[in-house]
């Protein structure tokens, strides 16, 4: 009997991770995974099979339509798996706004609710409906469903969610959503099978990568978080500001004379590590840096998160556990050191061996505070998830 496979995609500003499962017994497991990465040219398949790796350039080159990119990616794809097997498609989309609460089917009404929240999201939402459309063109007759990373957060109370302006704006949807909710999610779970007596403990995840964010979770909800409104909010993070004084905004456009794009352009791709360093958006190439600049960027970076992280436990009344997760959370130890290393009143003290060695637990056998490193797993969220509709 044929085998029947799921294909997810996970959609960045300027990347897209794909994963390949197989469906068994109600269940997805992954059995390959991949990512094209737009920043580079030409561009590059970087596909992992098991233990073998294979970087395959492309020749389409990206751009509105994906049709080619995709059309390209499926070629190859069928030279190590039976794609002609795939059933059904995945997609993670960043904003789901007051209209998502969880996974759905996706139908001309939910593509036209998707696009509708691209103000909200104009980074990422083009690129979720660019994938969406590419599949309909090439693959007309599979299911597609989506996983909204807003969903996670929709346990937040209202007076987490609201911001100090007028009411009525907040019944027109200027809130504070919350994203990264799939890697939350995935957290969430695998903290109740990894330690299931801290399950319900109050618990802040700082999801560490080229966007960031920090979640605070309680009874395996989310509370509170560090992005509001839009992905800018928050902590700092490779390109974009993080939270920002509107007053600068208004100094930019009213003082300075800048356009409404040219500030966006600002907040979303200058700012964060690129900016405050002026180096690289990189926080690897930082650390490794002898610039006074660089080693002000990392200052400011892991400042704002240790700070972050004692505003989000206030939320949840302590902090029981911290998880560091995503690229940089999961692989550098001095950001985790330099963050933790500003909290120790909160009852949080490293172990160093463990913490340079990336284990699992870097925290001191005698710290009230268990520091957890857990590898997050989006794309496995959105399979669970897309079976779960399907």
């Amino acid at each position: 009997m044929r085998e029947k496979l799921l294909l997810t995609f996970n959609a960045g500003s300027s990347t897209v991770k794909i994963g390949l499962f197989r469906r068994e017994d109600g269940k997805a497991r992954r059995i390959g995974k991949g990512m094209i990465d737009f920043r580079h040219k030409p561009l590059t398949f970087h596909l992992v099979e098991g233990p073998e790796v294979f970087d395959v350039p492309l020749e389409a080159e990206g751009g509105d339509v994906l049709h080619e990119v995709l059309d390209e990616t499926f070629g190859w794809l069928t030279e190590h798996f039976d794609i002609d097997a795939v059933t059904a498609v995945g997609h993670r989309v960043v904003h789901g706004g007051d209209v998502f609460a969880g996974p759905v089917k996706i139908d001309e009404a939910v593509l036209s609710g998707i696009a509708a929240l691209t103000p909200l999201a104009p980074l990422h939402q083009p690129q979720n409906l660019r994938l969406i459309e590419a599949i309909r063109h090439l693959k007309p007759h599979l299911p597609q469903t989506a996983s909204f990373d807003t969903a996670f957060h929709r346990t937040q109370s209202a007076t987490v969610q609201r911001f100090a302006i007028p009411r009525q704006y907040f019944d027109q949807g200027i809130k504070r959503y919350g994203f990264h909710g799939l890697s939350y999610k995935y957290i969430a779970g695998a903290l109740a099978k990894l330690r299931p007596e801290r399950a319900g403990a109050r618990t802040v995840v700082a999801h560490l990568g080229s966007g960031a964010s920090i979640c605070a979770i309680r009874d395996g909800l989310s509370r509170d978080s560090s992005m509001g409104f839009s992905t800018i909010d928050g902590i700092p993070m490779a390109t974009r500001s993080g939270a920002l004084d509107p007053g600068v905004i208004f100094h930019f456009m009213a003082r300075l004379g800048l356009t409404r794009e040219e500030v966006e352009d600002i907040v979303y791709h200058k700012s964060g590590l690129i900016g405050l360093s002026g180096i690289s958006a990189d926080s690897r190439v930082l650390l490794e840096s002898s610039a006074t600049e660089a080693a002000e960027a990392i200052d400011v970076f892991t400042f704002r998160i240790a700070g972050e992280i004692a505003r989000l436990s206030a939320t949840i009344g302590g902090l029981d556990t911290l998880v560091f997760t995503a690229g940089i959370g999961e692989n550098q130890p001095a950001i985790r050191r330099k963050v933790c290393e500003r909290l120790p009143y909160l009852g949080i003290e490293l172990d160093e061996a463990a913490n340079d060695a990336n284990a699992q637990t870097i925290s001191a056998p005698s710290a009230p505070v268990a520091v957890l490193v857990i590898e997050t797993d989006e794309e496995q969220v959105i399979a669970d998830e897309a079976l779960s509709v399907l």
